[in-house]
């Protein structure tokens, strides 16, 4: 089985690029602005360990930058991926990838590569039972192909004892969103 993994700022890359094609200035102007006022939101939430909610907020807000910027500078009237020489290198590189997954799989005689498409994960936890009901509810992002699998992740690193989600106290998962690409977006 053949596993094509994206990284979280490729995902963030792309779901930036295809929901600004046909845009135009104001409305891109106006993803800035959101997308700065989510950094702002996500710089007062808890620190998380490798990825988290500021770390995705900025990527998404330095690629809807960079497209304001290069609409601006190019005259575009509305943004077309296909005049966007950074847009057209990330899908070459898409493509690159999955020609070498599918040229693998023949090799090997599988009539078609299994491709399992990565997401990032967003796993809330309430205080469990017995616990302090005022402590703050941590938040956890990993990557997955599934809300099961991002949930066994989860669990595998951070529950136990002395871990999140230990036995008898602590934490329980909660909720497991999508958080990149957005639910629906296709990459």
């Amino acid at each position: 089985m053949l596993i094509y993994e994206y990284l979280p700022h490729e995902l963030a890359r792309l779901g930036v690029v295809s929901k600004a094609a046909g845009l135009d200035g104001r409305q891109v102007a106006a993803q800035v602005r959101l997308a700065q006022e989510r950094v702002g939101s996500a710089r007062v939430l808890p620190a998380e360990p490798h990825l988290s909610e500021l770390f995705i907020a900025e990527l998404r807000r330095l690629q809807w930058e960079r497209i304001a910027c290069l609409m601006e500078k190019e005259r575009m009237a509305v943004y077309t991926p296909s005049c966007d020489w950074r847009a057209v290198r990330y899908e070459e590189q898409h493509l690159q990838r999955l020609v070498v997954d599918v040229a693998a799989a023949e090799r090997s005689g599988v009539a078609a590569p299994e491709i399992s498409r990565h997401r990032v994960y967003r796993i809330g936890a309430r205080p469990a039972a017995g616990s302090r009901q005022d402590m703050p509810a941590p938040t956890v992002h990993l990557m997955a192909a599934s809300p099961g699998e991002a949930a066994g992740q989860a669990w595998a690193v951070h529950g136990g004892d002395g871990g999140l989600y230990r036995r008898g106290g602590g934490y329980r998962i909660a909720s497991v969103e999508q958080a990149l690409p957005e639910p629906g977006e296709l990459f």
